[in-house]
């Protein structure tokens, strides 16, 4: 009785522990992101797009945060140019912004009277491995409107291309949740 006692015991403990290992196994394991192949123009994970880009002058940037969803924060810093603020280092805060696939829009928050409008697209740059500088562009047309003390608006579209900087240049902030 004992040794079929002692016999169940540990079948049963086999059992559960290979129940137990069978349903981790069983488990989806975390896909890792694909690493983009050279030559490919478009990058597949949108997270992949969060950085500092630079921006019109040298010293200026663009910061972008791809959050779930489609979800765009960010904003531009950039020297000011109006009588008030020349040379004066403005945050532009994005009022509005949106990433669908690859195509990315955003309207900054208005500074002295002047906004921003990007309408555009993530692609991939010159950088050979991610982290590297221009390993994303934001390509696209940048329109910068200036309303004057009448509220008459003054818009002056450009095409730009605005490069990631490196991955130890910019640290990519978590997600808000």
């Amino acid at each position: 009785m004992k040794k079929s006692r002692a016999f169940l015991a540990a079948a049963m403990f086999a059992a559960v522990t290979f129940a137990s290992l069978a349903a981790q196994d069983s488990k989806a394991a975390p896909q890792k992101a694909e690493e983009p192949q050279p030559g490919v123009r478009h990058a597949t994970s949108s997270g992949q797009y969060s950085g500092m880009y630079s921006f019109l002058k040298d010293g200026e940037f663009v910061q972008v945060t791809v959050e779930e969803e489609g979800r765009v924060t960010g904003f531009i810093s950039r020297y000011g140019e109006g009588e008030s603020d020349k040379g004066a280092f403005l945050d532009q805060y994005f009022r509005s912004a949106k990433l669908d696939g690859i195509k990315l829009v955003f309207t900054t928050e208005t500074v002295h009277a002047v906004w921003f409008d990007f309408k555009g697209r993530v692609e991939r740059g010159e950088g050979k491995n991610p982290g590297d500088e221009a390993y994303y562009v934001l390509q696209g047309t940048l329109t910068e409107n200036t309303s004057d003390p009448q509220k008459k608006v003054t818009s002056h579209a450009r095409e730009v291309e605005f490069k990631m900087f490196p991955a130890e240049a910019s640290p990519v902030p978590e997600a808000r949740k």
